[in-house]
């Protein structure tokens, strides 16, 4: 799972970044953000289980509508056939990285003015095994006062 975030190329505007890697088209980005840090966040696939298309757009649009007091922009992370969608949060990652675990996300790539590209890990896999513990609540962000269950696998 490391590696492939590793391999993702994330976009945003037409600033392609790669984790590791620093990008002066970012520190630009950034500064006509007003923001000195921003973070990659997607709601879809939450802890890395595909979900249907329907529900990651939900999903991303609650999501949206959290970060409304933030600017921030369209955004994708893709490898070979794998494609997200991201917001780029131009923000002070705190506040972003808590809404990243209340969508059950196992991780946001964080980019800063004059710095490499970073993975921020939310969650960590219990050695030998396939799961991953994390510290946030077992359902999505209520929307308009409604709590909403995750649906297991396959179903919307």
């Amino acid at each position: 799972m490391l590696r492939a975030w590793r391999a993702t190329d994330y976009v945003v505007d037409t600033v392609l970044l790669r984790v590791g890697r620093c990008s002066s088209a970012m520190d630009a980005l950034l500064t006509r953000a007003g923001a000195r840090t921003g973070v990659f966040v997607t709601a879809w696939n939450p802890l890395s289980r595909a979900m249907p298309s329907g529900w990651n757009r939900r999903m991303q649009r609650r999501l949206g509508e959290r970060l409304r007091r933030h600017v921030t922009l369209p955004a994708a992370g893709s490898l070979r056939r794998w494609h997200e969608a991201h917001l780029l949060v131009a923000a002070d990652p705190r506040p972003v990285l808590r809404l990243a675990r209340l969508f059950r996300q196992r991780g946001v790539v964080l980019v800063a003015r004059h710095q490499a590209v970073r993975l921020v890990l939310l969650c960590r896999s219990d050695a030998g095994s396939r799961t991953a513990t994390c510290s946030q609540p077992s359902r999505v962000p209520p929307r308009h006062g409604r709590a909403v269950r995750h649906a297991p696998h396959g179903d919307v």
